[in-house]
């Protein structure tokens, strides 16, 4: 992306090590320079996904974050957010800088708070979590969205503002790997994969018990990949129905998760039964795309409707609905699909190219 910039110009990147779960991390170095490009990893203390160690990691980021923009110029700051606060980081690093902000934004983090603390003592911190959201949104020149399922709730509340969309996209290593499954595997069972987080926005121990259960007989195995603050509930409705065709493994590094999306038969995504999560678009089914294995998915609302009208081989089901679920599986057809159109009207690098233009326009 450096050919769309100025000859001249510096690009300071600064994020963290990989820290998402307490099980795992790769390795990363904390400084990288290439003479344009500088990325700085700050290094945050380990957590299990609670909302209390995310908050705290995410304190010191902010402080490290602003420690390392004292005293600095810039013409920009873009900042990418999941869960509004790196937004509101990057609203305060813009006002400080006197620098415009362009926001990316990756879910509707105020929305899913409503839906999955609905009704618990988080829900009287909400007028603080508006008031945030108010201001991020407007230090904001332009704000991205990788779903169109949100622009509605931001339209209805932020008249004024400019919006963009470009979604997460393909990939490169997905273009090109071959995902069609080795000859050497057990074909014995059919394998479905879920690769991801295990947190209650997932609700997989909603929906993978009763569904492997229902399964078993014809000789379905589901590979759970990933770690998150519901795991530990998965585990013990898998033990206490003595269900013994779900296998759940830690995090992968990408080369690995790579070789189990070719040995996988099926395809896994699943969202729980919340209101929030008819908005998004999760990045997940990019990848799941590109492999051009059959998809099952467990989704609603927008996602449901870009995967059947972009995703040939694919099929969904109403979240934690465990009859609906078994009957769209055995709907699938098992064979490898060619998704070569998907994949070129979806590849990151040209969604990006056209990113970085929307963002140098601000400069």
């Amino acid at each position: 992306m450096l050919g769309d910039l100025p000859d001249n110009a510096q690009i300071d990147v600064i994020t963290t090590l990989p820290n998402r779960y307490y099980s795992f991390s790769a390795d990363a170095p904390e400084t990288e320079n290439d003479g344009r490009v500088t990325i700085r990893r700050i290094r945050l203390p380990t957590h299990h996904s609670g909302m209390v160690d995310q908050a705290k990691a995410f304190w010191v980021y902010a402080a490290k974050v602003l420690g390392l923009i004292r005293g600095k110029n810039y013409n920009l700051v873009f900042a990418t957010s999941s869960r509004m606060f790196t937004g509101f980081l990057g609203a305060i690093c813009a006002k400080h800088l006197h620098a415009p902000l362009y926001l990316d934004i990756r879910d509707i983090f105020n929305d899913t708070i409503r839906d999955v603390l609905n009704g618990k003592p988080t829900s009287l911190f909400m007028p603080m979590l508006e008031a945030i959201e108010r201001f991020t949104i407007s230090q904001a020149k332009r704000v991205n969205v990788v779903s169109e399922g949100f622009l509605p709730y931001f339209h209805s509340r932020y008249p004024k503002q400019s919006f963009s969309f470009f979604p997460n996209g393909v990939d490169d290593e997905f273009i090109n790997y071959d995902f069609n499954k080795s000859t050497n595997e057990d074909g014995s069972s059919r394998r479905i994969l879920y690769a991801g987080n295990i947190g209650q926005g997932q609700g997989l121990h909603r929906i993978i018990p009763d569904l492997a259960s229902m399964t078993a007989s014809d000789d379905f195995v589901f590979d759970v990949i990933g770690d998150g603050g519901a795991r530990d509930k998965l585990e013990r409705d898998l033990a206490k129905s003595n269900i013994q065709n779900v296998q759940i493994h830690g995090p992968v590094i990408r080369a690995e998760l790579m070789k189990l999306y070719r040995n996988a038969d099926i395809l896994f995504l699943h969202l729980n039964d919340l209101n929030a999560f008819k908005k998004v678009l999760p990045s997940k089914l990019f990848e799941y795309a590109a492999t051009g294995k059959p998809i099952l998915a467990g989704i609603a609302g927008y996602s449901a409707q870009f995967l059947l009208k972009n995703v040939c081989n694919a099929v969904v089901f109403p979240p934690c609905d465990t009859a609906a679920a078994k009957n769209a599986l055995y709907s699938l057809n098992p064979k490898i699909t060619d998704r070569t159109d998907f994949i070129s009207r979806f590849r990151r690098d040209n969604l990006m190219h056209k990113l970085v233009e929307d963002i140098i326009g601000l400069i």
